[in-house]
């Protein structure tokens, strides 16, 4: 009777050691498929063609619970660098670092109604990704300087919601993590997201490369927005000098369990703009004056 006793007490926290084990194993996966990837180019590029080292300078929104359908609302600078492998006239693969601010509000993303919540994050994104050339394409081309592309692949991002006045979301647990309201716990300030959109290439002089391009990244986390799911406290109780509490319902109108996000729904970033890369040739001299598609 007594291990009985002892396996009934000990089996929820059993339950939460393996979820938090196959959660952290699942981004160690993702880590290292990034860098093993990232690896593997680095060794393939002694056989591509070209290299283009360059700058990214543009914008970033996001779309989910404060900004639901709205493109380019709310939109923030972003910038960041890149390094892109032409393996091909037609197939190129492009690691780069972006950080950009994306922020929403119950008042300008054309949401609900009397709920009156906001936030502002900054994303830092790592990103491996392939591009497809529909037409052939080589910087410093007189012939191929130019074509429209798509892309797709990976990315590992760190966010961190702030109220519009500074306040860290996740720490103070707006929708009651911090005590287990329904068995929630704080969620995690990185995640997974999977880029994908398309651009435009064309090549300025022998050098120097010009992208313009436009990308969505469909991520794994419903809180980059720090809402996710439903009320934990009761609006009427609420002491609005506490942060803690009152930027979980700062209308004062709310009860437990009632609607504040949708967690069926994940979250999504953009980055739009334009690259400036710098090209360097990989193999001699009296090899690349004989490739074809230069």
């Amino acid at each position: 009777m007594l291990s009985i006793t002892k396996k009934v007490i000990f089996l929820p926290v059993k339950i939460i050691m393996i979820e938090k084990t196959l959660k952290y194993s699942f981004i160690r996966i993702v880590i290292k498929a990034l860098i093993g990837l990232t690896i593997i180019l680095f060794a393939y590029a002694s056989n591509a063609q070209t290299i283009e080292i360059g700058g990214f300078g543009g914008t970033s929104y996001y779309l989910g619970e404060l900004n639901p359908a709205l493109p380019y609302n709310q939109t923030q600078l972003a910038y960041g660098a890149l390094a892109r492998y032409n393996i091909n006239p037609r197939w190129a693969a492009k690691f780069s670092y972006y950080r950009g601010n994306v922020q929403g509000s119950d008042a300008t993303g054309g949401s609900v109604i009397n709920r009156d919540l906001n936030f502002k994050s900054k994303i830092n994104d790592f990103s491996l990704v392939a591009e497809f050339n529909f037409w052939e394409y080589f910087t410093g081309s007189k012939k191929n300087f130019f074509t429209p592309f798509i892309f797709g692949g990976i990315s590992f991002f760190t966010f961190k919601p702030t109220s519009s006045s500074g306040v860290a979301l996740q720490p103070i647990g707006t929708e009651g993590q911090n005590i287990g309201f329904a068995n929630r716990n704080p969620y995690n300030l990185y995640s997974v997201a999977f880029p994908f959109g398309f651009g435009f290439k064309y090549s300025i002089s022998e050098r120097f490369g010009l992208t313009f391009e436009w990308g969505m990244r469909k991520t794994l986390t419903d809180y980059i927005d720090d809402v996710s799911t439903t009320y934990y406290l009761t609006g009427s109780n609420i002491n609005p000098d506490y942060p803690a509490e009152i930027l979980s319902d700062p209308s004062m109108t709310h009860d437990p369990f009632m609607q504040r996000g949708d967690d069926q729904t994940k979250d999504w970033y953009n980055y739009t703009g334009i690259t400036v890369t710098y090209k360097f040739d990989l193999q001699n001299n009296k090899r690349c004056n004989n490739v074809e598609w230069k």
